[in-house]
Formats: C-alpha cells, sequence, structure tokens
C-alpha cells in the first residue's frame, strides 16, 4: 500500500511570510531522492531552492511559474517509496506504510539545517469504502482560497500550548489535491495529519496574522469561521469591512464633521476605470525594499547634512596601496575603514531604537551593510564585523557579496543584521543624496562620484578630486553636533587619510 505525502512551502525563516515560484526543477511523474531540490523560489530576501525531505514520485505540483503562495501552502506531493510513475497518478508501494514514513529527511531547506522527524502525528485509517480517484497532476495555486485547515480537510486538532497559535509542521501529509472530503477507499493510499499547537488565537496562517496586523484587528476578538472557530482570512476582511461602516455611520451621525453636499470624495484611481497604464506587483524583493523604505519614513525622524570633501589624497593612497603588490584593495573598502572608526568615536550611530522599552541600544559590534544595485532590484548585503576586517579583508568580502548579489544568491543571513549602511550612489554617476535609513538601523553615509572640480588647496586655486558626503541619521538617538561631528571625521580621513593612523 504506497503512501503519498504532502510537501508544503516551508517557514524560510527572517519572518517571511510567503515565496514566489520562479522555477520548477521536478515534473509529476520524476523520481525525486531525499532532500533532492523540487523548486526554486524568491523571497523578499533571496533565490532559494527547497529540497523535498521526501524520496519516491513527485504526484502533483502546486503553483505555476511566478506564482506567490503563502508558508504552509502545498508545493507538491510525492508516493514515498516508489520508483515509477503509475497511472492516475498513485504510486506502487515500495514496502509498509510505517516503514516509508520514516524515508524522510525532516530537512526543509538547504543552510538551514535538518529538523526531527514530524511528531504527534495521528493515522486516519479508512473506515468505508469510496470511489477510487486519481492524484491531480495541476498546477492550480493554493494561494486563494481558504487557509489550510489540516491535510485531510478536517478540523485543527488541539493541543497544549498555551500563549502560541497553532503552528504547522514544514511538511505535513495530506490526501491527492482533488481529493473529496471524507475517508479514503479501501486499498487506498495512508494519509497522515500533523497535529498544530493548541493556543488562544485559532489562527495558523501567517498572511491572515499579518492582515489583521495592518487593518488593526484584534485577532482575540474574532471569532473564525472555519473548522473548530479556525480564522480565516474572509474573517478578518469582515472585521475591516464592519468597523469601516461603523467609522461611516459615525460620521454621517455627526452633523459638525459632515463634508458640504457639493464636495464629493475622490474616487480610487481603480474605481475610475483607468484606461492603459502598467501595473507592476509589489512583491518580492521589490515589495520588500518598499515595506522598509516605507517604515522608515513613517518611524524615524530623520535628518542629513553633507559636506564636501577633497578625496585626492584619498585617491593617490589607494593608488600607491595597489602599486606595492598584494591583494587589490577597492575605495569602498577604504571608506567602509573610515566607517568603522568613525562609529567608534560617535557610537550613538550604531545603534537602535526599542521603542517599546523606550531606550536607545548602542551596539558594540560593526555589521556593516552596503547598498548593491541588481536586475532583481536594490539589496544591502551585511558584512559581518566589519571594525575588525582590514581593507584587504573588506575588498574581499564586498566582492563576495556582490558575486552573491548578481546572481540571487545570497541568504536571509547576508541580507540582515546590519547596524549601520553605506551607500556609494556615486557609481551611478550623481553627487548627492538624501539617504534613507535601512530601518531600523539609526545612520547611513551616502557617497556620491569623486569628480575634479575647482578647490582652494593650500591656499591656492587648483583642480581636486572632490566628493559629497551624505549623513542621514535618527535625530532621535543623537544631536546635530553628534552626526556632524561623525561627518567632519569621515571627511578629515578623506582628505588626509593619515588622520586614520590614530585610530589604528
Amino acid at each position: 500500500m504506497a503512501q503519498v505525502l504532502e510537501f508544503r512551502l516551508p517557514d524560510l525563516g527572517e519572518g517571511l511570510t510567503e515565496a514566489e515560484i520562479v522555477r520548477w526543477l521536478v515534473d509529476v511523474g520524476d523520481v525525486v531522492a531525499i532532500d533532492q531540490p523540487v523548486v526554486e523560489v524568491e523571497t523578499a530576501k533571496a533565490m532559494v531552492e527547497v529540497p523535498c525531505p521526501y524520496a519516491g514520485v513527485v504526484t502533483a505540483r502546486f503553483g505555476d511559474e511566478g506564482a506567490e503562495l503563502p508558508v504552509g501552502a502545498p508545493l507538491l506531493t510525492v508516493a514515498v517509496g516508489a520508483t515509477e510513475p503509475v497511472p492516475g497518478g498513485t504510486a506502487g508501494a515500495s514496502g509498509p506504510a510505517e516503514s516509508q514514513v520514516e524515508e524522510s529527511s525532516g530537512n526543509v531547506l538547504v543552510g538551514y539545517g535538518t529538523g526531527a522527524p514530524a511528531a504527534r502525528r495521528r493515522r486516519i485509517r479508512p473506515s468505508s469504502p469510496v470511489g477510487g480517484r486519481p492524484a491531480a497532476s495541476g498546477g492550480a495555486s493554493a494561494a486563494s482560497g481558504p487557509e489550510p485547515v489540516g491535510s485531510a480537510g478536517g478540523p485543527v486538532p488541539g493541543a497544549s500550548a498555551a500563549g502560541h497559535e497553532p503552528v504547522w509542521d514544514s511538511a505535513v501529509e495530506s490526501p491527492a489535491p482533488d481529493a473529496p472530503r471524507g475517508t479514503p477507499a479501501q486499498g487506498d493510499v495512508v494519509l497522515e495529519t500533523a497535529r498544530p499547537h493548541d493556543g488562544p488565537v485559532a489562527v495558523i496562517s501567517p498572511l491572515v496574522r499579518r492582515l489583521a496586523r495592518d487593518n488593526g484587528v484584534d485577532l482575540r476578538e474574532l471569532r473564525g469561521s472555519g473548522p473548530d472557530g479556525l480564522i480565516l482570512r474572509v474573517d478578518v476582511e469582515h472585521a475591516v469591512r464592519a468597523r469601516a461602516g461603523a467609522a461611516e455611520q459615525h460620521v454621517a451621525a455627526e452633523p459638525s464633521v459632515q463634508a458640504p453636499a457639493a464636495v464629493t470624495a475622490p474616487v480610487p484611481a481603480a474605481a475610475r476605470g483607468v484606461a492603459g497604464g502598467e501595473r507592476v506587483p509589489l512583491r518580492g524583493v521589490r515589495g520588500a525594499v518598499a515595506d522598509k523604505l516605507s517604515r522608515s519614513r513613517r518611524e524615524i525622524p530623520d535628518a542629513t547634512c553633507w559636506v564636501d570633501a577633497d578625496a585626492t589624497e584619498l585617491m593617490a593612497a589607494r593608488k600607491a596601496m595597489n602599486a606595492a603588490g598584494g591583494p587589490k584593495v577597492s575605495l569602498l573598502a577604504l571608506l567602509a575603514r573610515i566607517c568603522t572608526a568613525a562609529l567608534a568615536r560617535h557610537p550613538e550611530l550604531n545603534s537602535t531604537v526599542d521603542l517599546e522599552a523606550r531606550e536607545i541600544v548602542r551596539l558594540p559590534e560593526v555589521h556593516l551593510g552596503f547598498a548593491a544595485q541588481t536586475d532583481r532590484g536594490l539589496v544591502v548585503p551585511v558584512v559581518r564585523d566589519a571594525q575588525d576586517r582590514t581593507a584587504e579583508s573588506l575588498t574581499e568580502e564586498f566582492a563576495r557579496l556582490t558575486d552573491k548579489a548578481r546572481q540571487g544568491t545570497l541568504t536571509p543571513a547576508d541580507l540582515t543584521g546590519g547596524t549601520f549602511t553605506l551607500n556609494n550612489y556615486g557609481v551611478f554617476g550623481v553627487d548627492g543624496s538624501t539617504p534613507i535609513i535601512n530601518h531600523p538601523e539609526a545612520a547611513m553615509l551616502g557617497v556620491g562620484r569623486i569628480v575634479p572640480k575647482p578647490w582652494v588647496h593650500e591656499g591656492q586655486l587648483a583642480v581636486r578630486q572632490v566628493v559629497q558626503l551624505s549623513l542621514t541619521f535618527d535625530h532621535r538617538v543623537c544631536d546635530g553636533g553628534t552626526a556632524g561631528g561623525f561627518l567632519r571625521y569621515v571627511a578629515d580621513c578623506v582628505e588626509q587619510p593619515a588622520v586614520l593612523l590614530r585610530t589604528l
């Protein structure tokens, strides 16, 4: 007797709640091995190959390339233990169902370690025969429609972890995708379902939680329409509409806030039926950038100061260093070295604000982010412990991360945890900018292009290599005097690189 197991989109970490299918690596009917990559997905952080924890024959795929799926949505089903496809989508058994359950690694994602086998599962035994059915081989996306409630369509069972929301295993066994709700036929596949942990809020979908959070809906006040009171997306949307309707009634009942009869409310562009105009979805890297920049503007009271600096001596120093032999040193590495020295003098700018505790948290290490433009959009890889690196080490790490960014292989760990960002927008041929802080950091240094300009040098007008430096900082962590001191020190090091020797 064969066993068809369903593999769902695993939790990719770093708070990510969905991913876009970029490329399927297997087809229906293919034989897969344990931990073989089966699909390439793009998250808001990186491009990732997702391995399947089961060995067998692929009986169905869910979602076309380009479709966006939430974490926990079905990816594919595998007939465990089968070595060749069987007509109708079910595969022949290679052993007892109990032994086939062990043919999984527990692995959910390359580079994220191997988890333990799914625990506390209950077996669904057939109780009455129903008509046989073939397994689906289509790819209808599970991103739309009701949230998953259980692999066999039954209610979400409870458990004991008080204070936590129910959580699904990354890989949850289920019936074939087009199977009717009910018991399987005698001689059909044996199905299993993982038990989610119980909690005070009956919601398992991260998309539902985010929808509630974005609209200020308290999930504890909702009664779900799903099995056992499970809160679905439609429940949250209903609560949002009900609250909006109540607000409109309140406004209509209050004469002092009614608009004049001649004034009409603005009509959204979508409602006006705008012809033409290309609509570009804000998702993936572009969506993540939009969310982070919007949050930065909402939460951080930022200010910007800037200064022009004579970079002639810095360029000459780099030329001399590279002429001496050994590994080449990049200009970005020298600027990064200057930044870490400046942050050692002004640690206020290497910090973050804890709003709940109303505290400024000054961070001991400098994890230096740098803006990198790629075909997929703007990304900010992070160089760990930049304060302990030499110019050569920084050059090597910048090159490594830039190469990964261009190939789209940066991991979430490569893109998170930064404490200060260096943005060299001079490569785009511009002189200045007002950088937006990379939330939740406290500052960003922007560097424009270095170009020949008239400059008074040693009392004489001369042509020098001039650069504009811009510092955007969170005014909550320091005042203008500290920000100005940081920027002035950076400018002094650019103009006279020997100033760095005092801090080495």
